[in-house]
């Protein structure tokens, strides 16, 4: 009970314009997402004590559902943490088991609050439909004492026994069908319909993002630099001249257009980046 984040908090970075610049280089598209994430900031920097929303990313997978809390944590400067939901059967997953039976441990919500340790990190709860339930089980009803605002103020684990404040996490969840989730559940969320990329949001992530990425990889081209974190107060160290190597790769933008329209045919770009690391890996057979 010691090492929880009781009264330990992240400091909130409500600069509008750079969490917004921070969505668009992550992420092409998604423009009602975005607005939304934007609106919940200017709310909290007017206000400062308003609880976190919960926010349901609704749509078909590869769409950047999961990375995109990610880049939600990044803007605002909080921790992040991702529980993966599938699969889980049982509601001790989520509220921990009592301590009297043999190899209990806390709920994953308190779990992650100790790794983290802050009590306002973002939290993305992945493939909440995709949570098993029966007569017996039904872990989705533990998650509405987690999600509720009215009673995740004195979140009350099994064993700690002990009443947490979980009102001032940003929750956020992830599902590819929302009709499998429980109605009392679904209620508590503010359910984000995300339909997928169009054609010239695609060529833009590929150029971006997934041909970079796969280059890197396949040792096509150069690793970057990591970038060394600042401390507050000191100044930027000044940027060194690097020599660019030029990529061993390069796909015009038809071949892009092709690639996207006659060889993949999702919402997401899961199937692109595999046709692409195929495309690295046959380039990199041919240059040895």
């Amino acid at each position: 009970m010691a090492s929880l984040p009781w009264a330990i908090s992240s400091g909130d970075r409500f600069d509008l314009s750079r969490a917004k610049a921070l969505l668009d280089e992550d992420h092409k598209g998604l423009h009602q997402v975005k607005r939304r994430l934007l609106e919940f900031l200017a709310v909290q920097k007017l206000r400062g004590d308003m609880k976190g929303p919960i926010l349901c990313l609704h749509g078909p997978p590869g769409i950047g559902k999961t990375s995109l809390g990610r880049s939600v944590a990044r803007a605002l400067g909080r921790k992040f943490h991702r529980i993966a939901l599938g699969g889980v059967k049982d509601e001790a997953e989520i509220r921990g088991h009592r301590r009297t039976y043999i190899g209990s441990m806390p709920g994953t919500i308190i779990q992650a609050m100790q790794a983290l340790g802050t009590n306002n990190p973002v939290i993305l709860l992945d493939e909440v439909d995709k949570m098993t339930q029966n007569s017996m089980f039904n872990p989705q009803a533990a998650l509405l004492e987690v999600l509720d605002p009215e009673q995740n103020g004195t979140f009350k684990d099994h064993y700690l026994n002990t009443p947490f404040d979980l009102s001032r996490v940003l929750f956020i969840c992830t599902a590819n069908d929302a009709s499998l989730i429980d109605r009392p559940l679904l209620d508590r969320m503010e359910v984000i319909e995300l339909s997928g990329y169009t054609l010239e949001e695609k060529v833009a992530i590929t150029e971006s993002h997934l041909l970079p990425k796969q280059r890197r990889l396949h040792a096509l081209e150069p690793e970057k630099p990591h970038e060394e974190v600042v401390a507050e107060g000191q100044s930027e160290p000044a940027p060194q001249a690097t020599e660019t190597q030029e990529p061993r790769l390069v796909l015009t933008q038809e071949a892009v257009n092709t690639l996207i329209t006659k060889w993949t045919a999702e919402s997401g770009v899961r199937s692109l980046e595999r046709r692409l690391a195929q495309i690295c890996r046959w380039a990199t057979l041919r240059l040895q």
